[in-house]
Formats: C-alpha cells, structure tokens, sequence
C-alpha cells in the first residue's frame, strides 16, 4: 500500500439509546394524534354540508335506518312465531305504512280545509288580536297593512285553492306535492324492506366475522343495545304522544274546537321535537283558537290547555316512563335539533333524538379516544421528553 493512503473501515451503526428511541416514539405518537385531530376538525367542518349538499340521499337512508332500528323489536317477535323474515319484513312495512296512512287521514286532511278557510277568517282574527295590539300602534298599523295584503292576494287565489281536493292517503299527498317526494318515498319503504329482511342474516355475519369471542360479544352487545335504546325511546315517546293527542283531543272537543282530532294530531306530532315541538304546537293551537272563536279569551284556551297537559305530561310521565336509562343531556338535545334542522330542515329535527341516542350508544361502546388530551400533555411543545433527574 502506497504511503499517505489512509485505510477506512466501515462503520458499524450505533443503536439509539432506550431514552432516545423512547422520545422518538412519543413524538411521532404526538404527531399522529395531532393529524388525526386536524383531521377530525375538517371532517367536522365539512361534513354538515356535504350531508346538506346530498340532502336527497342521505335524508332518505338515515330516516329509513332509524325506522328500520324501530321496528327491529316487532321483527324479532314475528320471526320467533318462526315466521320467514322476508314475510316479516312485509308485515311491518305494511303496518308501518297503515299507521302514516292514518296519522295523514287525521291530520293532514283537516289541516288542507283549515289552510283553505284562513283567507275567509283573516277579519276574525284581526279582529280578536286587535284589543291586544291597542298597546302598540305602530305594530297595529302594520299588521293592518300585511292583513290587508294577505288578503287581497289570498282571495285572488282562493278560487284555485277551494277547487283542489285534499289528499286522502300518503301515496296521494306524496304524487301531488312532488314526483321527487314520490320517489324518495318509494325507496325508503325498499329500503327499509331490505333492511329487515336481511337485519337477522347481517347482525350474525357482523358477530361471526370478528376474530376473537370478546370481540364478537361487544359487537354483538353494541348492536343490541343500539336497537334496544332506539326502539325502546321510539316506543314510549309514541305511546306518550298518543295518549297526549287523545287528552288533547278530548279537551278540545269539550269546549267546542272544530277538527279536535287533528289538532290531537298535531300536538301528538310535534311533541316528538323535544322543547321547540310543543311551543310551535301551541302557536298553531293559538291561530286556530283565533280563527274558530270571537272571544279571544275562549280563543286561547286551547293553546293554555295544551300547554298545561304538556308541562304535565314532561315532568311527570315522560321521566316515569323513560327512565334515566333514556335521559338525554338537554344541551345535546337542543344541540342535535339544531344541528340536524339546519342540516336538513323539519324532518331533521324529527330524526335529531333517535340519531343522538344511536351516536351515544355507539360512542360509548367503543370509548372515547382522549386525542386532545394526549397532544396537549406536558411536555409536548419541547423538543423531547424532559430527562429524570440523576439519583
């Protein structure tokens, strides 16, 4: 070997120390949960518009998943009278649909005349409004001005209102409204079909496939208490609700409400919308009061009444019979209607609870990871975990 040439040895790598593989770690942990959060964020932020954006489909499969969850009960006792599920299936839609057809045969019937008499009963609701409105002129001045508009154009058009005949069935109100209502409804009912048929065949393939018998016990454990809570929520608020709109029928129908029935409906109706629902009830039962009454003092007892029934009904039955196994924060509920009205209008804030009680069932089944928690510990801003004291 020529002089001045320098032999080199390759270099053996030298393994990271525990500390320092430690400290690696926990900043790509960190840097994992801090992607994952951002992530969250933005799936957050974008997902109520992509939900509003794609209101035609998504509305159509989340109501029929909640009604399909619904009737998961009534499914499970006609298989085990060793009924077929497909013919199961069939029974409860068909009930389903039996039960809209009457809920509509007792609302929305009456409601169209209603609709139709309120431009001929314009003068008698001013005229019952007017006592109270002598504290505010100018508000008087206006309404007098929107009254009079209201019923210069209304009367133009009462001729074509008068002639149409009301729908006498859902399929008849679905064909009349929309072509799209029509469609949307056709394929929720097979959906929600499907879903029966094969929910005993897709709840045992969704346990079997997990790899562990822990894991196909929570599975299974998750999926019973999703259709335990939805059902059993869907159940008792609806019988409260019919009890609530026959008590509310019954009043009315004693002091002399035209159309009790469907004002007993409508209460029954949008008392499923926690909080907003009956207050919205008691404004409809206040303009019908208006209409039906020359007395205004006669004409808002029916809005008092049902508030009163209501106050009974929320703070005496609806907790005795729902249990605290069904209490709902009502930050959450208030929090859900929102949400979901915005989202997607009136039948949003139908599905608002039902949904809430699904995402809570689900959320505390599988535990809530602390993302936020785990990235703002001590120590995260620095460049490495702090070094122990020497002993």
């Amino acid at each position: 070997m020529a002089e001045g040439d320098v032999t080199s040895t390759p270099s053996t790598p030298v393994a990271p120390a525990p500390d320092d593989e430690a400290a690696i770690m926990l900043r790509r942990d960190r840097l994992l949960a801090a992607l994952t959060l951002m992530a969250g964020v933005g799936l957050a932020l974008g997902l109520p518009f992509a939900l509003s954006a794609g209101r035609e489909f998504f509305l159509p499969v989340t109501a029929s998943l909640v009604i399909a969850i619904a009737l998961v009960p009534l499914l499970e006792a006609l298989e085990r009278r060793r009924a077929p599920s497909t013919l199961a299936a069939l029974i409860c839609v068909l009930g389903f649909l039996l039960v809209l057809n009457i809920a509509l045969a007792a609302i929305v019937v009456p409601a169209t005349e209603w609709v139709q008499l309120l431009p001929q009963r314009l003068m008698r609701i001013q005229n019952n409004i007017a006592p109270l409105l002598d504290l505010y002129d100018n508000l008087q001045h206006f309404v007098d001005r929107a009254v009079k508009t209201m019923a210069s154009d209304t009367q133009i058009r009462s001729s074509q209102t008068t002639a149409v005949a009301p729908p006498n069935s859902i399929l008849e109100l679905a064909a009349t409204s929309a072509p799209l209502a029509l469609i949307q409804m056709f394929f929720s009912l097979l959906l929600i079909f499907f879903m029966l048929a094969g929910w005993t065949r897709l709840r045992r393939r969704t346990i079997t496939s997990r790899g562990s018998f822990s894991g196909a016990m929570a599975t299974a454990r998750v999926i019973q208490n999703v259709v335990d809570s939805t059902s059993a929520y869907l159940g008792t608020i609806t019988l409260i609700n019919i009890g609530l709109g026959l008590i509310v029928a019954g009043v009315l129908w004693a002091i002399g409400m035209p159309s009790p029935l469907m004002w007993g409906g409508i209460v029954a109706f949008l008392n499923y919308v926690p909080y907003l629902g009956p207050i919205f009830a008691a404004v409809l039962l206040t303009l019908g009061g208006l209409m039906s009454f020359t007395d205004v003092k006669l004409a808002l007892i029916p809005a008092a009444l049902m508030v009163g029934l209501h106050l009974i009904e929320a703070n005496a039955f609806t907790p005795f019979m729902v249990g605290r196994r069904l209490t709902i924060n009502p930050v959450l509920i208030l929090l859900s209607i929102s949400f979901w009205a915005w989202v997607w209008g009136p039948l949003g804030a139908l599905l608002a609870v039902p949904l809430l009680i699904i995402l809570q069932t689900i959320a505390g089944a599988a535990g809530k990871p602390d993302i936020a928690g785990f990235l703002f510990e001590d120590g995260t801003l620095t460049h490495g975990p702090e070094t122990p004291p020497a002993p």
